[in-house]
């Protein structure tokens, strides 16, 4: 199993708050080589612990006024893969989520306004064999986006599993 160490925290604080830093800034920060700064990214990547970089486009700059949470309830939850692909050919869902509780997903879309909300709720989403029943709920501002924490003053190293998807029960990563 491989390890994250104190350096890997390190470098994803500092490129998680700017992904566009140069990795010599990154290596002068941490007092290693821009090479040491590369090789470490890259593997972390290869293992899938940094899963994105890049640029975030403001919605409402392209005319996406509405952010809507939509709690789905499926018939049964067994259909929870063939409703995924059905949402996945709709552009405005930028989020599903798997859940436990009162719904069996919840979607996160992005609506020009009112009307395409109405078109994308009752045609699109309700639609989909297997939908039973649809909650909206329309965030009015989103007052907190972060990354989780990295913790870069925790000395323990991490442990992740070598195959993606692995999930390792916390008393086995210790």
């Amino acid at each position: 199993m491989e390890k994250i160490d104190k350096l890997d925290k390190q470098i994803m604080e500092i490129i998680s708050a700017n992904a566009r830093i140069p990795f010599k800034d990154v290596a002068a920060v941490c007092g290693v080589s821009r090479a040491a700064i590369h090789q470490r990214v890259q593997r972390l990547v290869d293992m899938n612990v940094i899963t994105g970089s890049g640029y975030h486009v403001n919605p409402k700059s392209l005319g996406y006024k509405t952010c809507t949470y939509v709690g789905i309830k499926l018939e049964k939850g067994s259909m929870y893969a063939q409703v995924v692909e059905e949402l996945r050919q709709v552009p405005e869902i930028v989020e599903c989520h798997y859940t436990t509780g009162p719904y069996t997903m919840l979607v996160k879309l992005f609506a020009r306004d009112n009307e395409q909300l109405m078109d994308l709720l009752n045609r699109k989403i309700q639609g989909i064999h297997g939908v039973d029943s649809t909650e909206t709920l329309i965030s009015l501002d989103q007052s907190i986006k972060k990354q989780v924490p990295i913790n870069v003053v925790d000395t323990e190293e991490t442990a992740i599993p070598k195959s993606k998807g692995e999930i390792i029960p916390d008393e086995e990563i210790d």
